[in-house]
């Protein structure tokens, strides 16, 4: 009997193409748009990511790596190894938080400050080409409604889910 339900509901599934998928349209436009980012900003050496963890720190001058991860959407362990990459070659501090030992407080440097500054043109560039089909009021209403979904999923948690 669960043999034929099962006939019986696979021969009328019908495939979801997906090109009409909201999960494989925003996974593929996050592709294309890091693509069009280290086009614009190889000469940087920066990837997106990198470049969000020195806006974040430009906006807040000293945040904690626990803060910074939250700020843009990520891991603390991810979060943490870009940090490295970053102090590696001088671009943030990381020194031991002294009122709590366990913990870090990130801060831009000089370098860092001014590869900022010298990045955001070209930044903002692969932005404005990843939206490039858009007229300028479809890209505004485009930017809210991701606000928007963003807003109302802002519980979920960044980190993977245990698949345990």
């Amino acid at each position: 009997m669960r043999q034929k339900h099962f006939r019986a509901v696979e021969a009328t599934h019908e495939p979801w193409p997906l090109a009409q998928r909201p999960g494989f349209l925003i996974r593929r436009l996050h592709q294309i748009h890091v693509a069009l980012f280290q086009q614009a900003c190889a000469e940087f050496e920066v990837t997106p990511l990198q470049y969000s963890l020195l806006s974040a720190l430009a906006a807040r001058k000293t945040a904690d790596q626990t803060t910074l991860a939250a700020d843009i959407a990520l891991d603390r362990t991810t979060t943490t190894g870009a940090l490295k990459r970053l102090e590696a070659r001088h671009l943030v501090e990381r020194p031991v938080n002294a009122e709590d030992r366990r913990a870090r407080l990130c801060r831009l440097t000089k370098a860092g400050a001014h590869l900022l500054a010298k990045i955001e043109g070209a930044a903002r560039s692969a932005h404005e080409a990843t939206l490039q089909g858009l007229s300028a009021r479809e890209r505004t209403q485009f930017v809210a409604m991701m606000q928007r979904i963003v807003a109302q999923n802002a519980n979920q948690d960044t980190e993977a889910p245990s698949l345990e």
